[in-house]
């Protein structure tokens, strides 16, 4: 498995060369978080992935969840539209450089059991107040604190 490199504003980043949308989705149950421990990068994040051909950007966060994660939700609203052109991913595995563009979902626990995956080393029932110490990229952590604190989608500033 190849590894997946985040940069921020980095002048040395190198240049994107797709864009392919995807999907996460915040699930927060009394008072904690689901969280993955990312198999890529040993990061923290939300559960999310690649849009799929032939399914709704909606069902995307659902099966990722699900596939990461071992647990069921349902799409209820949405968190936020995320589309940095300076955040961009490095996969090593084929080498692509994909620019940011997710959609973040809240979801609604169904059901299911944390259970990790090929993608996940660790998945946890998280307390908010200690997500702040995890190791995490700046975009997740950013698009958890807007999940948390905000109660409008958030949008990219138009950049100017």
């Amino acid at each position: 498995m190849g590894r997946r490199i985040d940069y921020h504003q980095d002048p040395q980043a190198p240049t994107a060369n797709s864009v392919r949308p995807s999907a996460a989705a915040f699930v927060q149950k009394d008072g904690k978080v689901l969280l993955i421990c990312r198999s890529d990068n040993g990061n923290w994040s939300m559960p999310g992935g690649a849009h799929d051909p032939g399914e709704s950007l909606s069902r995307t966060a659902v099966r990722e969840t699900q596939e990461e994660t071992g647990v069921d939700v349902h799409a209820t609203g949405v968190v936020g539209i995320f589309t940095d052109p300076s955040h961009v991913i490095h996969y090593t595995s084929n080498d692509e450089v994909r620019q940011e563009f997710t959609v973040v979902y809240r979801g609604e626990f169904i059901g299911g059991h944390p259970t990790t995956s090929n993608e996940s080393t660790r998945v946890e029932w998280v307390p908010v107040e200690q997500i702040p110490a995890l190791p995490m990229d700046r975009s997740q952590r950013k698009r958890i604190d807007w999940a948390l604190n905000e109660s409008e989608p958030y949008i990219d500033p138009d950049a100017r």
